[in-house]
């Protein structure tokens, strides 16, 4: 069953293509008003914010292509997955390596660095009435929690969004990776409402190496 389950890993791994290997991030410079096409006139009357709103940190989101001065790139919220265009200008372009995989149905976490696997952690996912959403996601923000509160030590809080619970616990539904610190969860197998749950040793591995702006791929 392991093999098996890491076999379709590999799998969806290469589905990500080669084009993987280094993932294309988009830095903030300054507030970012959003097009639905590469065009002045297309204006949403959106604009990204310079800012995370919980831990104010730069607002980084990946970068799906690229056009003469515009940049076609994910967006956090609803609806999940969603991506709209900005001006390149707006932006400082870098590169991650690194990438985050979930399989719900093994309930596993997998790291990938160059499109490689680099480690695999068993992990709480949602359970069916409160099922985590699938599509392709990002760390909206990186947070390190107090030592002793719920979900500590770490929360990536991702660009996914619930699709059952409009607002959760007073905030927008907002799925995350945390600990199971105060929180319980036993991993491997499917019991949060949504987030996704880790042991604390494998969040302080995944801390030192990822951080804001890191691509998420849940299937």
């Amino acid at each position: 069953m392991r093999t098996a389950a890491f076999l379709c890993v590999l799998a969806a791994a290469a589905a990500l293509g080669s084009s993987a290997h280094a993932a294309p991030i988009a830095a903030l410079d300054r507030p970012a008003a959003i097009f639905s096409a590469p065009n002045l006139h297309t204006w949403t009357r959106i604009v990204l914010p310079l800012r995370t709103p919980l831990s104010h940190q730069r607002t980084s989101v990946p970068v799906l292509s690229r056009r003469r001065g515009w940049l076609r790139v994910l967006l956090p919220g609803r609806p999940n997955g969603h991506a709209a265009w900005i001006r390149a200008n707006a932006a400082r372009v870098w590169s991650t390596p690194w990438r985050i995989l979930v399989r719900t149905s093994s309930r596993r976490l997998f790291v990938l660095r160059n499109n490689r696997i680099v480690r695999s952690f068993p992990v709480v996912v949602g359970k069916s009435s409160t099922p985590t959403p699938r599509g392709r996601f990002f760390v909206e923000e990186a947070l390190s929690l107090p030592r002793g509160s719920l979900g500590s030590p770490v929360a990536y809080a991702l660009s996914a969004r619930s699709n059952v619970f409009q607002e959760f616990d007073g905030g927008p539904g907002q799925i995350a990776i945390h600990g199971i610190y105060g929180i319980g969860g036993t991993p491997g197998t499917a019991e949060s409402h949504g987030c996704i749950r880790m042991t604390t040793d494998a969040l302080e591995w995944m801390i030192r190496r990822l951080g804001t702006g890191t691509p998420v791929d849940i299937t």
